[in-house]
């Protein structure tokens, strides 16, 4: 049996997780806090970041959400989440690449940071500087997926892909955390109920931090 060391609010853990969902497969979750910077959780990723996946059986071990992702691609023929064509493969790396660079780095680390840990690991209360902007990019951000979805079936073209996933997760993450500001986004508040209606998702919707709550409406699927 898969063993997931991750972290709930950890948008490449949500990733992955939605990945293996959708492909039906079986896995155990591990909760590892990041922060803790345990020697064992080293010796399986020395970057010491979630998420790791480990088969202890065949005693194989791979960190980092992209290669974890790439992997089960690789070996699990069902639901195909980087198929299609060349350039439909490319542009879904692309977009992955976009949620996990720019969207992690403009919307959810900073949130993450300011109102996940800081709290729990400093015990320090955040900056409301940092809060507003990325707030503010946040709807750039979500300007970009209006304009996708305006244009396509689904964020890369004509079938659910790995794109999605990876915007659902971090989007997901963002949202718990009270940064999506949801007005003006219809085509990305529609585009996002139906995740939260897919079996994949539900598991993520449901669990919660021990001191830092969602909105009221982060678990609805009519919000």
């Amino acid at each position: 049996m898969w063993r997931l060391y991750q972290f709930p609010l950890c948008p490449f853990s949500r990733k992955v997780r939605l990945l293996l969902g959708e492909k039906g497969v079986g896995y155990e979750l591990e909760r590892e806090n990041p922060w803790a910077q345990r020697d064992d959780f080293l010796d399986m990723n020395p970057a010491g970041r979630t998420p790791v996946i480990e088969e202890p059986d065949k005693g194989l071990v791979i960190a980092d959400s992209r290669a974890i992702c790439e992997y089960f691609e690789e070996t699990v023929d069902s639901n195909r989440m980087i198929g299609g064509s060349s350039a439909y493969r490319a542009e879904i790396r692309r977009l992955v690449a976009w949620f996990d660079e720019q969207f992690y780095g403009d919307v959810t680390g900073p949130l993450m940071h300011e109102r996940m840990h800081k709290r729990l690991v400093h015990r320090q209360p955040p900056d409301g500087r940092v809060l507003r902007e990325a707030m503010k990019l946040a709807n750039t951000h979500l300007d970009y997926i209006d304009y996708l979805i305006d244009h396509r079936s689904w964020l890369a073209g004509s079938t659910l892909s790995l794109a999605d996933l990876a915007a659902a997760a971090q989007i997901s993450v963002a949202d718990y955390l009270g940064g999506i500001d949801w007005s003006g986004h219809e085509q990305t508040r529609a585009w996002y109920a139906m995740f939260k209606s897919r079996p994949s998702f539900r598991p993520l919707l449901s669990e919660r931090m021990e001191v830092v709550k969602p909105p009221a409406h982060y678990e609805e699927v009519d919000f």
